[in-house]
């Protein structure tokens, strides 16, 4: 409290009685209602960008992801393109498609490992170079586009000819260059020009250093393996490691100026993005005495609302390798959405929660980030992708990778 604001309360007091300290507790308390955090740890990373209307988060994510790496090695800040990213995925993902009779996932769907396919094998690009917006709006709105795609490769597998035209590829791009732009093959940059691939290696950014990891019981440990979910077109594999070996890595990531790429379901009820907070609550919390019996008296209906009321803190699940198993084969936890895990913090009983950079906009509580707590990444995520140099060397060294 401000010492002028204390200074007031006492002459108030003397003026008008206790009330005016009454008045002034009540306030207190309504300020303090619901969660709040103090930031302990916040990596260097660029600024929240907004997806808008479309389904590329995975692209936003993971492009926040290598800026971040860039930032962390070079001192300097730069904007890539993330619809260079998407406009490859589309046409890499078509072949793929067309190819398979159909029998794929088809969309704006993917995952960060595409991110680093796309800039291994094609480069990147500045976002002033490469917007992606030819359709008249100033932020993505691809609902058009996604339906145009979906039913030209849709045709192209129909075809009653039951071959492929040498051309139906190439129409597929022109979609593509019509709606995003033509991909740029050469650019000027600071006064230089570059190819997407030049301009890449000029950053110093490789996609090899970057390791893709998850914790399913079902697969062996320290081994990688696909991921079976729909946007994992590539069918690209994770490193499989133990829970409690996953939270080292994010935890060793962040202590050591690392972001960490996350990929998790925010689909659960105990997120909630307009209060910039995602929880797991327990739903048979340990009270005692009157406390347990006013909780077993409430019906189901009012247990739910003071566990999702998000105005006063909850006693939150333990998470389990075995609960994480059972919420993702009974599709509870499920291939959701792309963020960027930038910093650790704590609410105000001093639990741990992670600071997570979005790519809705700023137009939120938190001005594009919210608080995850330790419960809730153990549980949502689907997989995390860090520098290898982000591992702990004794995890890195039962992955089998290299310095």
């Amino acid at each position: 409290m401000k010492v002028k604001s204390l200074i007031f309360l006492m002459v108030a007091a003397l003026l008008f009685g206790t009330e005016a300290f009454a008045q002034t507790d009540t306030t207190a308390k309504k300020e303090l209602k619901g969660y709040h955090f103090t930031d302990d740890i916040v990596v260097p990373h660029t600024s929240v960008k907004n997806q808008y209307r479309s389904g590329t988060c995975w692209s936003y994510s993971g492009i926040g992801f290598v800026e971040a790496e860039l930032l962390r090695t070079t001192g300097k800040k730069y904007n890539l393109s993330e619809m260079f990213c998407v406009n490859h995925m589309y046409s890499d993902k078509a072949i793929k498609y067309v190819r398979l009779h159909g029998k794929l996932q088809f969309g704006s769907g993917a995952e960060t490992e595409d991110v680093l396919r796309v800039i291994k094998k094609y480069g990147m690009v500045p976002d002033s170079v490469y917007s992606g917006l030819q359709y008249g709006t100033k932020l993505p709105v691809e609902g058009e586009l996604d339906k145009v795609l979906q039913n030209f490769v849709d045709a192209i597998v129909a075809n009653p000819n039951k071959k492929l035209t040498p051309v139906w590829h190439k129409a597929f791009d022109a979609i593509l260059a019509s709606y995003m732009g033509p991909l740029p093959k050469t650019f000027k940059w600071h006064g230089k020009e570059y190819t997407p691939q030049s301009f890449r290696d000029m950053t110093g950014f490789n996609p090899d250093d970057i390791v893709p990891i998850t914790s399913y019981k079902d697969h062996p440990y320290y081994k990688p393996f696909p991921l079976a979910i729909p946007d994992n077109w590539l069918w690209a594999s994770s490193m499989n490691v133990p829970l409690k070996d996953m939270m080292a890595i994010i935890n060793y990531a962040l202590k050591h100026g690392y972001t960490v790429a996350w990929g998790a379901d925010v689909s659960d009820r105990g997120f909630n993005w307009r209060k910039g907070v995602a929880i797991i609550p327990n739903k048979h919390p340990k009270l005692t005495g009157s406390d347990q019996a006013k909780w077993e008296a409430l019906s189901q209906h009012e247990k739910n609302k003071e566990l999702y009321n998000f105005d006063s803190i909850v006693q939150e699940v333990h998470v389990t390798p075995e609960m994480r198993q059972q919420h993702y084969n009974n599709y509870l936890v499920t291939d959701d959405h792309g963020m960027l895990i930038v910093g650790i913090a704590h609410d105000q009983k001093g639990d741990i929660f992670y600071k997570v950079k979005n790519s809705w906009g700023t137009d939120q509580k938190y001005h594009g980030y919210f608080y995850a707590s330790k419960a809730y990444v153990e549980l949502q995520t689907i997989s995390i992708a860090v520098n290898k140099n982000a591992i702990p060397k004794e995890i890195r060294k039962k992955m089998g990778l290299k310095k």
